[in-house]
């Protein structure tokens, strides 16, 4: 907007109770639709978000920040910043947060259990309202110790805590899509099948092992697995690949449980001169653009990170809430889709 002169002048910021008065609704009636009251008619509803529209109105934050006691801010510890599905689980949530008026607040662990507990204190310090954790350990006492401190709703990323934390979690269920892989895998033939894996300090790492072993289990003794837990880091996923490749009996079945445990392994794979599927059958965890990029395409278990992010925030603001619910947990599906990078084993 300009004034007469040609200068630029600032819109008017409209008022909640201009919102109330054109939708011709109280103004707490407002202030319920805004903040996602579940007591609200789907009628009143629209009205107030067609009044919203209308007059462009935007909370103001600050203000409802300093009645309400909040800082309207939310910390996201991350086990490994340097992980590319870590920045589809923040995206998913930072989106979900700023829609609700909250700037999210990253700090990464390193894998480091002693940072997780460092990085919970510093948030603690500066009072964010509710904290959404990826964490490297989920049995490391000092982490516990600063969650019971902060005493602020908490979520958690495809970690598990003691249930008396009383805390919210979302998760892959990695257990059925492994078992859906290692099936496909017996299926075409294979009858010794590598794991290389995250720390059973993570559920991930500890779901991945229990699918796979569920579905060896169903064979009656006539598949072998192999179980080669660590970091999820490349150099976890290339020490564990050499040492299968060394062994006087290596498997014909390769699964990376992770995406960075696939960049060691096809290191592992190609310094060896081995082909993808006539040497050696490769499934990787996580769908990344690597996976169909490769050639061949490499068969995947797959889940939707970004979700991930969105239903912990999610999660999070039903807890910041004006009538917060109990803790709840999420559980999100994994897909097995195969690809040209299994093949029957060699000699039949």
């Amino acid at each position: 907007m300009r004034d007469d002169e040609g200068g630029s002048v600032r819109r008017r910021r409209a008022s909640m109770r201009e919102v109330a008065e054109l939708a011709d609704v109280a103004i707490s009636s407002v202030s319920r639709v805004l903040s996602g009251h579940p007591d609200v008619s789907s009628e009143m509803k629209e009205r107030v978000l067609d009044a919203v529209a209308q007059l462009e109105y935007e909370p103001d934050f600050l203000a409802q920040s300093l009645r309400r006691g909040q800082t309207l801010s939310v910390g996201f510890v991350l086990a490994d910043i340097s992980n590319p599905l870590m920045a589809d689980i923040v995206l998913g949530a930072e989106a979900e947060l700023r829609g609700a008026g909250y700037s999210l607040v990253l700090m990464n662990s390193e894998n480091d259990p002693s940072l997780d507990a460092a990085h919970i204190r510093f948030f603690h310090s500066r009072r964010v309202d509710g904290m959404i954790l990826s964490l490297a350990s989920e049995s490391s006492a000092a982490t516990i110790e600063g969650i019971e401190a902060a005493n602020v709703p908490v979520v958690l990323v495809d970690r598990e805590l003691p249930a008396e934390l009383g805390a919210s979690a979302v998760f892959n269920d990695h257990t059925t899509g492994m078992e859906a892989a290692v099936r496909y895998l017996i299926g075409v033939g294979h009858r010794r099948i590598a794991l290389i894996t995250g720390s059973v300090e993570q559920l991930p790492g500890r779901q991945r092992i229990k699918g796979m072993q569920n579905a060896i289990a169903e064979t009656n003794g006539t598949v072998e697995g192999i179980y080669l837990p660590g970091s999820f880091s490349r150099e976890h996923g290339e020490v564990a690949a050499r040492t299968l490749l060394s062994g006087p009996d290596r498997p014909t079945a390769l699964i990376a449980g992770g995406n960075q445990l696939l960049i060691g392994c096809l290191r592992v794979l190609n310094d060896a001169g081995l082909r993808v599927p006539e040497d050696m059958s490769l499934v990787t965890c996580d769908d990344v653009p690597l996976s169909e990029l490769y050639r061949p395409p490499i068969a995947s278990i797959a889940r939707d990170t970004v979700g991930l992010g969105r239903s912990a925030a999610d999660l999070l603001l039903r807890r910041l809430g004006e009538h917060p619910g109990p803790p709840e947990t999420l559980v999100l599906a994994t897909v097995f889709t195969p690809r040209p990078s299994v093949a029957p084993p060699a000699g039949g």
